[in-house]
């Protein structure tokens, strides 16, 4: 019985060995680094959304009000209507013309807990900013569109500090270029590179939604030591 119980073990421990050599074990992906407002505080923003007047040009969207007392903003979207907000940050020097992130939407199809949306029908989206990276998250999350929204956001907040360290140098330039992108995630589960037009000149990325979900602007680090 002991023999047994020896070689079982020894099995075990040889076993564990050779796995632990297959080149083939999965790794987890590479979290990205975020990119954070320059100030490192809650930045001070103003937002105004739109709509189509009856002539078809856009106008003010007054009613419900605006509020970014929580940093978040709430309008009203309906199907076949483009309806969009818009949000500026105000820099150190009191400029609060500054951009910071554009959506428009006009065809919302379905929305978890209401289903499909018909022409005209209307869904409340809140736009929810977060305070310590460039990010944002677009509820109800799971929202879904025929014709796809359009996101975009601008990176001028960062200072031109994307990776925090106090300094803006050639390491920036190179994460501007090179790295950085708009990231997203559904719920808790890993944050995943999507595709978005970058605009060196603006300092902004635009992309296409086809759903809502959380959105960031980060990066991964190429240079990481690979063991």
């Amino acid at each position: 019985m002991v023999g047994r119980r020896f070689l079982l073990v020894s099995t075990l421990a040889l076993s564990v060995v050779r796995c632990a050599d297959q080149p083939t074990a999965i790794a987890l992906p590479p979290a990205p680094q975020f990119v954070g407002w320059a100030s490192g505080d809650a930045p001070h923003l103003t937002a105004m959304a739109e709509r189509p007047n009856r002539n078809g040009v856009g106008g003010p969207l007054l009613s419900p009000p605006l509020s970014l007392d929580t940093y978040s903003i709430s309008f009203w979207a309906v199907r076949g209507e483009s309806r969009s907000v818009r949000i500026n940050y105000q820099s150190a020097d009191g400029d609060v013309s500054n951009p910071f992130l554009a959506l428009t939407i006009t065809d919302p199809v379905f929305v978890p807990g209401m289903g499909d949306l018909a022409a005209g029908d209307s869904v409340l989206i809140t736009v929810g900013i977060d305070t310590t990276k460039l990010g944002v998250s677009l509820e109800p999350s799971g929202t879904q569109f025929g014709a796809p929204s359009q996101l975009k956001i601008w990176y001028g907040g960062a200072g031109g500090d994307l990776n925090g360290d106090a300094q803006v140098d050639s390491t920036d330039a190179y994460i501007e270029s090179q790295l950085l992108s708009v990231w997203y995630r559904e719920g808790q589960s890993p944050w995943s590179s999507i595709s978005a037009a970058h605009s060196l000149e603006e300092k902004s990325f635009t992309t296409e939604l086809q759903h809502f979900s959380e959105y960031s602007l980060g990066y991964v680090l190429d240079w990481v030591v690979s063991w």
